[in-house]
Parts: structure tokens; C-alpha cells; sequence
């Protein structure tokens, strides 16, 4: 049985011998049922403050759940976003990586080239010193054999300015006779 400060008001009690004050009794009562109204108001008021509490907590709860469906999201999305860039910065790297091989290859084949070029420039370098040396050679031969026809041609002339006068001939010579002896002195002075 619940009991209500209505019903500590209004309780009233048989009188008995050697019993209880009646006057004290009745106030007794009167103070505990303002004790137990004042008790019930609070439990109230406290009923009332624990659903408001339990509202602001419900919403603090909802706010903690979004806050964490939204930190998943998000560390799922930095997930998604870590993977996808370290995909991108894979192919990247791959990409760079065929690319600097393709340069490197480009580079090797050019370097092949340009070696051939210079033995091919050395090969004729040293053809055009040998026909270089050659044509010296040739040229120095040229110039001894000149030299040496030039030294025998004044040999010549020298031993033609000395030579002595022939004594006129007996008889008188035919006119190719003739021709054949200037021919002669000619070609030996010449």
C-alpha cells in the first residue's frame, strides 16, 4: 500500500487508554507529511531533471555515434585515399622507372653510335695519313728526281760550254745530215 501526505493528514487513530498525545500525534504526522510531500516534490523534480539528463545523454549518445560512424568514414576515406595514392605513386614510379630505361637505352644506343663515328674518323684519319705520307713521299721522290735532272742538265751545259768546237766537217753534208746535228746540240743544251 502506497501511502500519500494526504493520507498522514487525514489518518486518525482510536483513543485508548495511557495512549499518545493527540496534539503531538497530529503534528507529528502534519511535519512528516510536509517532510514526505516536500521528499515526493524533490523525487519529482529529480524524476523530471533525470529525463532531461536522459535526453541530453540519449543526444550526446547520438552525437558520440555520428562522431564515431564519421571518424570511420573518414579513416576509412584516408584508407581509400592512402591506398589510391600509393597506387598512383607505384605507377608513377613505374612509368619513371620505363621511362629512364627507355632514356638510358636511347643513350647506350647513341653512345654505340658515336663510337662508331670516331673509329670511323680514326679509321680515315689514319687513311688520310698515309696518302698524306704517301704524296710526301711521292713529292719528295719527285723533287729528288728533278733535283737530280736539274743536276745532270748543268752538268751538261757545263761539259757543252767546254766542249771544243768540231773542226768543219770534210764534205758537205746532206740537209738532214744537218738537221739531225742542230736536233742534237738542241736536246743536249736543252
Amino acid at each position: 500500500m502506497k501511502v500519500t501526505p494526504l493520507d498522514l493528514r487525514q489518518q486518525r487513530f482510536q483513543t485508548v487508554m495511557r495512549g499518545y498525545d493527540r496534539g503531538e500525534v497530529t503534528a507529528f504526522l502534519n511535519e512528516v507529511a510536509d517532510d514526505y510531500e516536500n521528499a515526493l516534490r524533490e523525487t519529482d523534480r529529480l524524476r523530471q531533471e533525470v529525463t532531461k539528463l536522459e535526453a541530453v545523454l540519449a543526444e550526446h549518445r547520438g552525437q558520440e555515434r555520428n562522431l564515431r560512424n564519421t571518424l570511420l568514414t573518414a579513416q576509412k576515406m584516408a584508407d581509400e585515399i592512402k591506398d589510391t595514392a600509393t597506387a598512383e605513386a607505384e605507377r608513377i614510379l613505374r612509368e619513371a622507372e620505363g621511362r629512364a630505361d627507355l632514356i638510358v637505352q636511347k643513350s647506350q644506343a647513341r653512345i654505340e653510335d658515336v663510337q662508331r663515328e670516331i673509329e670511323g674518323m680514326k679509321s680515315k684519319r689514319k687513311e688520310v695519313e698515309s696518302s698524306v705520307e704517301a704524296l710526301i713521299t711521292t713529292l719528295q721522290g719527285t723533287l729528288s728526281f728533278i733535283r737530280e735532272q736539274d743536276a745532270k742538265a748543268r752538268d751538261e751545259k757545263v761539259l757543252l760550254l767546254h766542249r771544243p768546237k768540231q773542226a768543219e766537217p770534210p764534205a758537205p753534208a746532206s740537209p738532214q745530215a744537218l738537221v739531225t746535228i742542230d736536233e742534237q746540240r738542241a736536246s743536249s743544251q736543252g
